[in-house]
């Protein structure tokens, strides 16, 4: 099941059950439960209000190829900001919790350009990160990674920043919000080349921003990525992140802290 057709069925009623094609270990990708989650939230919004930030709490394991719930809450819809609360329900407990603000224009006289993107190799000249059964994790089959900044997973090398360029394998009809959730969330965590053996990581709490106006994207166009860690100890590891446009634009922000195990 492609990521259009998980929105799709998601939207009806809420009820959604995650293909293993979709998982990351025990757990379904945690970009496209956000996502899912958004797209939901999105939808219960005044018109013209898109999303400015979330809050994403990893609360457990959003089991593959089991029955899930998704909801949205408004919580407050006020003269050009909407708050909203959303999660994923399975087994009878929340697995995934989500807080968004989206909000329209205002006028304002302050005007900052955003910093300028990092220079980066050019796609074509980039390695793959190849789906690799039982060894890379199952979302790879979705989307497409290209490595440009840092070492790799359980090298060992370490190294403050990790990223590249990503998109979908299978080009989206369209491309929206919830297509940037899910890409953001598919590298791995950059505390990982730090480590020879292969350890579990997981994501504990997830922010993102996502600037606006947004660039145009249109299905097909890469994104790059790139993390940096803030700091790292006793099992928890603190990053931030910038998404951009292959023209250089900035997409989005993000914050992420990971449980290491081990």
């Amino acid at each position: 099941m492609n990521f259009e057709k998980l929105l799709e069925v998601a939207a009806g009623d809420g009820e959604v059950t995650i293909p293993s094609s979709w998982a990351q270990g025990r757990a379904s990708f945690g970009g496209v439960s956000a996502a899912l989650v958004f797209d939901r939230m999105a939808n219960v919004v005044a018109p013209g209000r898109p999303l400015r930030s979330m809050q994403v709490s990893f609360v457990g394991p959003v089991t593959p190829e089991e029955p899930a719930t998704v909801k949205a809450e408004l919580l407050r819809e006020g003269k050009a900001v909407s708050q909203v609360l959303g999660r994923i329900v399975q087994g009878g407990e929340p697995r995934l919790m989500v807080l968004a603000s989206f909000g329209g224009d205002r006028d304002s006289e302050v005007q900052v350009d955003a910093l300028p993107a990092p220079d980066a190799t050019p796609v074509d000249q980039c390695s793959g990160l190849d789906y690799i059964k039982g060894v890379t994790p199952e979302f790879i089959q979705q989307i497409e990674m290209r490595w440009a900044f840092g070492n790799l997973p359980f090298s060992g090398k370490g190294g403050r920043e990790l990223g590249g360029w990503m998109q979908f394998r299978k080009t989206p009809e369209t491309f929206s919000d919830a297509h940037i959730i899910a890409l953001v969330d598919a590298w791995p965590p950059a505390v990982l080349p730090y480590v020879k053996g292969r350890v579990k990581t997981s994501s504990l709490t997830w922010a993102l921003d996502i600037v606006h106006p947004r660039p145009v994207l249109e299905p097909g166009d890469w994104l790059l990525y790139k993390a940096t860690i803030d700091e790292a100890s006793s099992g928890y590891g603190h990053t931030y992140a910038g998404i951009w446009t292959a023209r250089g634009e900035l997409v989005a922000l993000s914050r992420q802290t990971v449980t290491v195990f081990g």
